[in-house]
């Protein structure tokens, strides 16, 4: 698409170059051609005369053709095996030197397209010649040139580095969306943080003065990033914009090229989205073969309603035998992450994809790669992938891959590898009886090589990236507290750019490091007009969710919400619910937030973008509303805000499954011996507003407990199950006598506190708040206290209680 007019263009350049009275009738002949076959008959007629001008029209003809054509519908192998096409290559290598720049690097541009091979002395001629005459290129030739490069995989040569530099000095020159874009693809991976600056600044300079029907533009800036890494909200926003204008005449693989950038970039557009589904559903109809219906059904289906679904469905079902395993493949993953109960397409698709010699081809084809494939990156992908087919021995090529490369291995493959190894140690009939030495020295390397790069970095921003997708067991015990110290050490190069980046990190570790938060507040108060206001969630989450106040905590949350409050109407839905839940944590209720969210216009864009979003998602942020919600309603009563999710609540309490842990059913126990039997004690409570607690029992003036009207309807079976009887929330409307309490007694299990800590989350924290409203005084059993030595005995259980119900409620 970038360059569909050239061919034309350039012909009749050539044809009218020599004005009226010297016609070129070959020229002629190659310009009113309406197929390769013509084009070959005139080649073939005119073989002694033809000139660089007709070799190359005739090139850039052929390649026209081809690209007009439906990818299934391509015919190059009939092209390149045509006899008149060899001439064509022939003639082309003796003229190279007499090319001009434009035809030199537009014919190379069409023998690659046209799968003339790499290593073709062809297309090595015309890059060695093109590289001698690199520095007066166009910038035009110079943009083609490099895609050139890019096709054949040099994007990390000298040659690309050449490029980079004449980039460098003339950026300010380009003045082509189209030329720029397809430059920044391109070098992505030689830019230095200087240089993508510079390139984002034109960038986003040049997509404001470009043809906004031009989609392919800002699609390759988003390339662009996603090959750097780095996600530069107010460029995204804007080729978002000019995307959301083009949607209409995409096809279904350009919208899931889009969707899968957006997705690497973390990046989530409501109004794309519900563009993207809408037209997708309109090209459901003129999906009728497996591959233009594959591309559609793996975007649309995550997006769609269930009676789109159910079409999709009932489609993919009438097609599935004629689908590749790689289709197959797809579909069936498409499904999964749906969640979809068509037995009938489900069972067709498990016969054609559990084939057990479809599984032994494709492990012969990816340890040939592996055994010839020396790039950190692709040993470890070959290697993650190779974990997850049916086989329950690690082979010996793979151990002699991971270690010619673990020693250049970043984190993100280190840790890709450590689970990989992991899975095949569980599978290892083996591992049953004892871990074979090998698995415990790849092991042993891999943490070494992982603590060996966590010590010895430099560079903030890149250790960041690597830390990004970590996650899982093997960081968590091995790692986290080096990083934290990795962290520490690099604290100074902290800024605008990186410090989201950072808060997520320390989010997802679940690690409270009290000089990490401290030093991100201070930069994020000075910082603040720095950085964008999406941002801004990020950089809150982990002070909200790890309870913890800096030392300017009040000056910190209202700089944060002065950023975002003029953008309030331009977040996506469901991040400002999650923006608002994250302050409500914290104890943080602006009344403009509060109104935005309960207003019936936003209630309506949430619920459009939900039906948008994946189930996962989707449950998450229902939650997140209910909550807030909650928090509203208990902690801010004079805005006003009802209480609209009763019937939501009910619906989820019918899901749960009742199901009590050992050290629960022991407290049970324990708690009913000390109060005097279960008639004073109620079992998994649920109060008004919907919140579950483990015990509840009454405790009048003087500290004495007191007896139910009823016998508990809700009793702990000896298998830990909670059999539910009349509505616990009956049990509030007891009186209470003149100086009695109400008394909740919670259990607190690990996920309460942060990592390696016992300081309390957010999360626990109001819902004591919360409880402490309705009435309640909260007893809270945390698990590092229930489980100590000091309570190994049932008499110490029941001191520690009766000091936790009655010394602690008297003092």
């Amino acid at each position: 698409m970038m360059f569909r007019l050239r061919s034309v263009n350039s012909c009749l350049r050539r044809l009218l170059h020599g004005g009226a009275v010297n016609r070129d009738q070959v020229l002629e002949q190659l310009r009113v051609c309406s197929g390769e076959e013509q084009v070959f008959d005139v080649v073939g007629k005119n073989k002694a005369k033809l000139t660089v001008n007709h070799v190359g029209c005739a090139v850039e003809m052929l390649w026209r053709f081809q690209k007009d054509k439906h990818p299934l519908l391509r015919t190059v192998e009939l092209v390149r095996s045509h006899p008149q096409f060899l001439t064509l290559r022939v003639l082309a290598e003796n003229k190279i030197a007499h090319m001009d720049d434009v035809v030199l690097v537009d014919t190379l541009y069409n023998f690659l397209r046209l799968n003339v091979d790499d290593h073709d002395s062809l297309v090595q001629h015309l890059v060695s010649e093109a590289w001698s005459r690199l520095d007066n290129f166009q910038m035009a030739s110079l943009s083609k040139f490099a895609i050139c490069l890019h096709d054949q995989q040099l994007n990390n040569s000298p040659l690309m580095g050449h490029i980079t530099s004449i980039v460098d000095q003339k950026l300010s020159t380009i003045d082509d969306a189209r030329i720029l874009s397809a430059l920044m693809l391109s070098i992505s991976p030689l830019v230095s943080p200087r240089l993508r600056d510079a390139l984002i600044s034109r960038a986003t300079y040049l997509l404001d003065t470009m043809d906004p029907s031009h989609y392919n533009n800002p699609r390759r800036v988003l390339q662009f990033l996603r090959n750097i890494k780095y996600s530069h909200r107010p460029l995204l926003d804007k080729c978002n914009q000019i995307l959301l204008r083009n949607i209409p005449m995409m096809d279904a693989d350009n919208i899931g090229i889009i969707t899968a950038l957006y997705h690497h970039l973390q990046f989530d557009n409501f109004d794309f989205r519900l563009a993207a589904k809408q037209r997708l559903i309109e090209l459901i109809d003129s999906s009728t073969d497996p591959f233009s219906f594959t591309k559609m059904f793996v975007v649309l289906a995550p997006l769609a309603s269930p009676e789109t679904r159910e079409r999709l469905e009932n489609k993919a079902l009438l097609l599935v035998d004629e689908l590749s395993p790689l289709q197959v493949l797809a579909v069936a993953e498409t499904l999964e992450e749906i969640q979809c109960r068509n037995l009938g397409l489900l069972t067709n698709l498990s016969n054609k994809k559990n084939n057990p010699e479809l599984f032994t081809k494709l492990r012969n084809i990816l340890l040939n790669f592996l055994q010839h494939s020396f790039f950190p990156f692709e040993v470890t992908m070959l290697i993650r992938v190779l974990s997850m087919l049916p086989c329950p021995q690690l082979d010996d090529v793979i151990i002699s891959r991971i270690d010619a490369v673990v020693t250049q291995c970043n984190l993100s493959d280190l840790s890709a590898l450590s689970y990989a190894i992991a899975k095949w140690v569980r599978n290892d009939p083996s591992y049953h009886h004892n871990t074979h030495s090998k698995y415990v020295r790849l092991l042993q390397t891999l943490n070494r090589c992982s603590l060996e790069r966590l010590q010895t970095a430099q560079r903030l921003d890149l250790v960041l990236e690597e830390l990004k997708y970590i996650s899982g067991d093997w960081f968590e015990q091995m790692m986290l507290e080096e990083a934290m110290a990795m962290l520490q050490r690099l604290m100074e190069q902290i800024n605008s750019a990186n410090v989201s980046e950072l808060a997520l990190i320390l989010t997802r570790t679940n690690h409270l490091c009290p000089p990490l938060m401290d030093h991100i507040a201070s930069i994020v108060i000075r910082d603040i007009d720095k950085i964008f206001y999406s941002g801004v969630y990020a950089i809150l989450l982990p002070f909200s969710v790890m309870n913890y106040d800096p030392p300017q905590a009040d000056e910190f949350y209202d700089v944060c919400f002065q950023h975002v409050t003029p953008h309030i109407s331009s977040f996506e839905p469901h991040l400002l619910v999650l923006l608002a839940y994250c302050l409500a944590l914290a104890d943080y209720f602006p009344e403009v937030l509060v109104k935005e969210i309960f207003s019936i216009n936003f209630l309506g864009r949430l619920d459009s973008q939900l039906e948008t979003v994946s189930d996962a998602l989707n449950m998450r942020i229902r939650l997140r509303l209910m909550e807030f919600n909650r928090a509203v309603c208990l902690e801010c009563p004079e805005f006003q805000v009802p209480w609209f999710h009763e019937r939501y609540c009910q619906q989820l309490q019918k899901k749960w499954n009742g199901m009590t842990s050992p050290v629960q059913q022991n407290m049970h126990k324990m708690l009913a011996e000390v109060l005097g039997g279960n008639n004073f004690i109620r079992v998994s409570v649920t109060t008004p507003y919907f919140y579950h607690i483990d015990f509840e029992c009454k405790l009048d003036k003087h500290l004495q407990p007191l007896p139910y009207k009823e016998p508990s309807t809700l009793q702990i079976s000896d298998k830990g199950k909670v059999h539910w009887g009349v509505s616990s929330l009956e049990n509030m409307s007891d009186e209470l006598p003149p100086g009695a309490q109400r008394v909740a007694v919670d259990f607190l299990d690990s996920k309460c506190f942060c990592k390696h800590s016992h300081h309390m989350k957010g999360d626990a924290l109001m819902r004591i708040r919360h409880l402490e409203i309705l009435g309640y005084r909260v007893v809270q059993i945390p698990h590092f206290e229930w489980n100590s030595m000091e309570l190994s005995t049932q008499d110490a259980w029941k001191e520690y209680l009766k000091k936790k119900l009655f010394r602690e409620l008297s003092s």
